[in-house]
C-alpha cells in the first residue's frame, strides 16, 4: 500500500504540469520534412513534403496556417491525419499533412514556417490559446532543360489508344471515335501537353473538347487527360491517320522519354452491325416492318401489273423492282418519316441501311457525306438536310422519281 501512495504522489506533479498554462517546448512539436530523393529537382518537378506534429497536451481546437509558398505552387494530398501513437513508450497524439509542391523558379527556395494555432486547457479546465511554428526549410532547385518544346516531368506515365469500333472495318458512311487517355503520376492537369492536331491525307477529322482532371494520392497528384476525335474516311477505300508523339521527363530514372502512338488505317470494311453508332449515340437498327393491309393491296396491284408485263415478253426482277416505288419499301418509308420529324440521326441510320442493302453509288455517298457534316461538325447547317430524303431516294433510281413505262 505504501508503494502505491509513493507512485501517486510522484505522478501528481507531472499531471499538474501537463495541464497547466506553462507549455514546455517538448510538449508541442511541429516540423516540415522533405522527402529525400538523392537528386536536385528541376523547376516544375514535384517535391513531396510532410508536416508533422507531436502533441503531449490535450487539444480542444486547432488550425494549421500555411506559409505563402513564394516560388512554389502546391497541392494538399488528402485530409489531415490525427492518430494516437506511442513514441519511446509514451502515448502521444500525432498530426500529419501531406503536400506536393512545384518550384516555379531555380535557386535556393525557402518553404516558410507553418503555424499551428491551438486551444489548450489548464489545470482549472479553462481554455487558452497557444501557437507553435515549424522551422523554415530551404530546397535547391535547378532550371528545367531548354531543349524541350513542352516541359512535362512526371513520376510515371500511362497512355492508351482506344477506338469505339474496329477502325479498318467501318460500315459505309460510318465514323469512328478515337480516345487517347493519359495518366500521369506526380503531375497536375495543366502540365500535360495540349491536345495535338490529328493529321490524315484524306480523312475527315472532327476534334472534341479535351477533358482533364486530377485525383489525389499519398504519392502525389495523378493527372488525367482525354483527347478525342471522330474520324471518317472521305473516299470509298481507306485512309491513314498519321502517328502522334510527345516527350516527357522520367523523374525516377532522370531521363527524357518519347511516347509515339503509331499510325492507324481507317477504312470501310465488310462488317454489317445490327446497329449503327452515330454522333448522337446508339441508334436503333433499321429493321424492316411488315406493311399493313393498305400496303398489301398496293403490292397485289403491282404484282398484277408485273404479270401483265411479263405476258408481253418482259421480266421484272422482283424485290429490286418493287423498291422503285418508295411507298412499297419499308426503309424508304422510315427514311421519309424521320425526315418529316426532323430527326437527322435516324435519317442517317436508315440511309446507311439502304446503302448496305442496295450497294453504294457515288451520288448517295455524296449525299450521306453532306449529312455527316451536319451530324459531326458543330458548324453544320441543319437547313442543308431538309431535302436529303427526297434526293437520296432519287439518287439511284429507287424512290420518288417519275415512273417510266416498261417496254
Amino acid at each position: 500500500m505504501r508503494w502505491l501512495m509513493v507512485l501517486i504522489l510522484t505522478a501528481l506533479p507531472g499531471l499538474a504540469m501537463a495541464q497547466s498554462k506553462t507549455v514546455l517546448p517538448q510538449d508541442l512539436e511541429l516540423s516540415v520534412e522533405v522527402t529525400e530523393t538523392g537528386y536536385t529537382p528541376f523547376v516544375g518537378e514535384m517535391v513531396l513534403i510532410t508536416i508533422k506534429g507531436i502533441y503531449r497536451r490535450h487539444i480542444t481546437r486547432e488550425k494549421l496556417v500555411q506559409p505563402d509558398f513564394e516560388g512554389f505552387s502546391w497541392s494538399q494530398l488528402g485530409d489531415d491525419t490525427w492518430r494516437d501513437e506511442r513514441i519511446n513508450g509514451e502515448l502521444v497524439k500525432t498530426f500529419r499533412r501531406r503536400m506536393a509542391i512545384y518550384p516555379s523558379k531555380p535557386g535556393a527556395l525557402t518553404v516558410g514556417a507553418f503555424t499551428h494555432n491551438l486551444t489548450l486547457t489548464d489545470d482549472s479546465d479553462d481554455w487558452f490559446d497557444h501557437q507553435i511554428m515549424s522551422a523554415p526549410v530551404t530546397i535547391d532547385v535547378v532550371a528545367a532543360p531548354t531543349n524541350e518544346d513542352w516541359w512535362f516531368p512526371t513520376h510515371s506515365l500511362k497512355v492508351s489508344d482506344q477506338w469505339s469500333n474496329a477502325p479498318d472495318q467501318l460500315v459505309p458512311g460510318e465514323g469512328v471515335l478515337r480516345v487517347v487517355r493519359i495518366e500521369a503520376l506526380g503531375a497536375t492537369a495543366e502540365m500535360i501537353p495540349p491536345m495535338p492536331t490529328l493529321h490524315s491525307p484524306s480523312a475527315m477529322i472532327f476534334p472534341h473538347p479535351e477533358k482533364r482532371f486530377v485525383e489525389l494520392s499519398p504519392q502525389g497528384p495523378k493527372a488525367f487527360a482525354y483527347w478525342r476525335w471522330t474520324i471518317r474516311p472521305s473516299n470509298d477505300t481507306s485512309t491513314i491517320v498519321e502517328p502522334l508523339s510527345f516527350t516527357y521527363f522520367d523523374t525516377i530514372n532522370r531521363v527524357d522519354r518519347q511516347v509515339t502512338i503509331s499510325a492507324q488505317r481507317v477504312a470501310y470494311g465488310s462488317v454489317t452491325p445490327d446497329q449503327d453508332d452515330t454522333a448522337t449515340g446508339k441508334m436503333r437498327g433499321a429493321s424492316a416492318q411488315l406493311p399493313g393491309w393498305p400496303m398489301a393491296t398496293l403490292a397485289a396491284l403491282i404484282c398484277a401489273g408485273g404479270v401483265f408485263v411479263a405476258q408481253r415478253g418482259h421480266r421484272i426482277s422482283g424485290s429490286p423492282a418493287l423498291r422503285r416505288f418508295w411507298w412499297a419499301d419499308p426503309l424508304a418509308l422510315q427514311l421519309r418519316r424521320a425526315a418529316r420529324a426532323g430527326h437527322a440521326a435516324e435519317m442517317r441510320s436508315y440511309a446507311a441501311a439502304m446503302l448496305r442493302r442496295d450497294g453504294i453509288t457515288a451520288r448517295r455517298q455524296a449525299l450521306l457525306h453532306q449529312l455527316d457534316l451536319v451530324l459531326f461538325d458543330p458548324k453544320g447547317q441543319p437547313d442543308s438536310i431538309k431535302d436529303f430524303a427526297r434526293d437520296f431516294l432519287r439518287a439511284s433510281g429507287a424512290g420518288t422519281k417519275d415512273q417510266q413505262p416498261i417496254s
